[in-house]
């Protein structure tokens, strides 16, 4: 007889675990008993609900699992004695449930306290696969992380095609599935679905399952409309319990899968991770070597597999910086500090865009998807202006093609776009926003005509990435009407845009500016009108560091291997080859204009925007290595060693952001990480910058001190 997964956690003790979770918002578990026409005995429904409404989902920590446990204990003792045919297991309206509660995650003092919350989680969650009568999750709602692992740990499944996402989004955070998913996933869906929904929808910016999606992979085994979800939830399994419905798992893993698909499958996504994230990144490496044991372990050795790996995990330092990044980035985006009374915030009924480029294409797409308003684009010449209004509109008709807009919305947006040459027909706009080049001159001659036109409340914005809003705004003769929306590329994939506030910008222009920038979806954060405002600043420093290391002879593949250990999606190179080299020359030098004794002007740089490339590239874009061009651009000198560079660039980018705070571009440091982590992909497992500056060090030989008191880090 196969050893129960629940037995080997009958000695566990939470009391150390209890002590440190006083305040939680405890979901609790309530049952009742419902009558099943076809079997003798009833089916006992527990009832997931911590008392909140969808703003506030159920979570699971030590005291919600306690009180779930407890009820699959004594539901265990009913189905002996007979008493009960079946268990089911639901949640609040709209949510099952979102997994653990990872406000509490700096209550856990040390790795002991983790490892047992995840022995916790397993031996409840474990209780419903062995309650000796069949057991059911209607998965009436949102389902992520641990929510799912309930549904999972059960032996049937039942799905509301309303339900909003289903995911296991451990390794987005730094985790792995730890209840259970990591081992039943795969032995219940197949190694390729699996490794599609553990690993790689999390690494794509956290992606969820919709309904009718889990239900083709195998997740659920049938799928119901909300209107009647718990009454054929119940109907459905009373007929399984009688015997009369068989459930068929297409998508089951077979033995020649294991055999042979399944290894090939995880050496594949192994070599897939390791060009594209790297190898600085614990989870996901993790998760794959969970997926393999699973191929062939039993569901207790399963279960101990996750334990030991997730007890290392929850004591490391990057499951703490990415529940910073992530509670952080949660918070943002219902509150950004620096903003004035969002009830000062005008109308926007109509929007104006100054050039039609690739970069003011998207952003006035955008604007037009989201705020629903008639928008008027411009360039200097009447073909420019069609183009980009044909570009507006064929991708309009993209998105239709895709199912993502009805035909009725395609056409109303369609209708919304008008192209010009004439800046009188920015007259009745709420809101002007340029985009042209990236010359103060030039864009002093836009604002100095718009103003001509427009209606004197109109608020005037720039896209520019590191001009000064105030230098720009001083030709106008309202210069309070001035702000910064700076888009990052490409517009409709990055979530950061920096409104910068300049010394005469009115709060009533900054408020209708974050009104307007929310209502794209976007997390605004508000700046001070400095050089670079935060992203390009600390990415000037970045790329200027790497560029003068190339000039005093330090080889290309020095200064990549240098930076690594900030788990940048991308070393500095290939992130010049992507934002562009001319547009990398020109933030370089508008850096070092502006700040001389710190940025580095380049001059190989100038070359390369020459050359035109960086990379010799084969016929996939693949990187073949440096070209013979940029790596005749090496300096004589004797360079530095990767020890010494790492040293110079955290330092380097510790002393900007002190800059940064000391001269209030921004309120806080949490301000500079939801920068970089939003717009310059600073990977959530670093916590942003700030924190991964005061764990290599570099803030306290900087400063003396840390951004945070204590540090983000993990525990012993």
């Amino acid at each position: 007889m196969a050893k129960s997964a629940v037995a080997q956690y009958d000695t566990l003790d939470v009391t150390s675990l209890l002590e440190h979770s006083s305040d939680e918002v405890v979901t609790h578990s309530y049952v009742r008993k419902i009558t099943l026409p076809n079997n003798d005995a009833p089916l006992a429904l527990i009832t997931l609900d911590n008392g909140k409404d969808h703003t506030r989902p159920n979570t699971l920590g030590p005291h919600s699992l306690i009180e779930l446990r407890d009820v699959l204990w004594n539901l265990q003792k009913e189905a002996q004695a007979g008493e009960i045919s079946a268990v089911a297991i639901t949640g609040n309206p709209f949510i099952l449930a979102a997994g653990a509660d990872l406000s509490k995650v700096g209550d856990i003092p040390d790795l002991e306290t983790g490892l047992t919350m995840v022995q916790l989680g397993h031996q409840t969650l474990g209780l419903l696969g062995e309650l000796g009568v069949p057991s059911f999750c209607f998965i009436n709602g949102l389902a992520l992380g641990g929510g799912l692992e309930i549904a999972l740990n059960c032996d049937y499944r039942t799905l509301s095609s309303s339900a909003a996402a289903l995911a296991l989004p451990e390794v987005f955070l730094g985790l792995i599935p730890g209840w259970g998913g990591a081992w039943l996933l795969p032995n219940l869906i197949g190694i390729k679905n699996a490794l599609t929904v553990m690993v790689e929808n999390p690494l794509k910016t956290n992606r969820t399952l919709k309904p009718a999606q889990a239900l083709e992979l195998g997740i659920a085994d049938v799928m119901f409309p909300p209107a009647r979800f718990l009454e054929d939830s119940l109907s459905w399994a009373d007929s399984v319990v009688a015997g009369t419905t068989k459930v068929k798992r297409t998508n089951e893993p077979g033995a020649l899968e294991r055999s042979t698909l399944w290894p090939v499958a995880i050496n594949v996504a192994r070599k897939s991770l390791r060009e594209k994230i790297g190898t600085v990144a614990l989870a996901p490496y993790a998760a794959l070597d969970l997926l393999l044991s699973a191929k062939s372990s039993s569901k207790a050795k399963g279960f101990a597999d996750e334990d030991a790996a997730l007890g290392k995990l929850i004591a490391g330092d990057q499951f703490r910086a990415s529940v910073y990044s992530f509670m952080l980035v949660q918070k943002r985006q219902k509150k950004t500090p620096g903003a004035p009374d969002p009830t000062l915030a005008e109308r926007i009924t109509k929007v104006g865009v100054v050039g039609g480029g690739l970069m003011a294409r998207q952003f006035a797409l955008e604007i037009l998807r989201r705020l629903e308003v008639p928008v008027v684009i411009s360039d200097i010449s009447i073909e420019r202006a069609a183009q980009a209004t044909e570009w507006m509109s064929n991708e309009l008709a993209t998105l239709h093609g895709k199912g993502r807009l009805h035909t009725d919305q395609l056409q109303k947006l369609q209708a919304m776009i008008t192209g010009t040459t004439d800046m009188a027909d920015f007259a009745d706009c709420d809101l002007v926003i340029e985009a042209v080049f990236e010359e103060i001159s030039v864009k002093r001659d836009v604002f100095t005509e718009l103003e001509k036109h427009v209606r004197a409340d109109a608020v005037l914005a720039s896209n520019t990435s590191s001009l000064s809003i105030g230098d720009i705004a001083s030709v106008l003769q309202h210069p309070e009407r001035m702000v910064g929306i700076h888009f990052f590329n490409p517009v409709a994939v990055m979530p950061l845009v920096e409104v910068v506030r300049a010394e005469k910008s009115s709060d009533a222009a900054i408020a209708t500016a974050l009104s307007a920038v929310r209502k794209l979806r976007k997390t605004p954060i508000v700046t001070a009108d400095t050089t670079g405002f935060v992203v390009n600043r600390l990415l000037a420093k970045l790329l200027g560091e790497a560029m003068h290391a190339i000039e005093t002879g330090t080889p290309y593949e020095v200064v990549t291997e240098s930076v690594q250990p900030l788990g940048l999606p991308m070393g500095p190179f290939e992130l010049l080859e992507l934002v562009g080299l001319q547009v990398g020359a020109h933030v370089l030098d508008t850096h070092h204009n502006a700040f001389p004794e710190r940025f580095f002007a380049s001059e190989a740089l100038h070359k390369l925007v020459e050359i035109g490339k960086i990379y010799d590239r084969d016929a996939k874009k693949n990187i073949k290595g440096v070209s013979r061009e940029a790596a005749a651009l090496i300096g004589s000198g004797d360079g530095f060693s990767v020890e010494e560079l790492r040293k110079r660039v955290h330092e380097g980018l510790a002393d900007e952001v002190w800059r940064m705070l000391d001269e209030g571009v921004v309120e806080s440091a949490e301000d500079i990480d939801v920068g970089m982590i939003l717009g310059a992909g600073w990977p959530f497992l670093m916590g942003g910058v700030t924190p991964y500056l005061d764990r290599s060090g570099a803030s306290e030989a900087v400063r003396g001190t840390t951004f945070h008191t204590p540090p983000i880090k993990g525990v012993s």
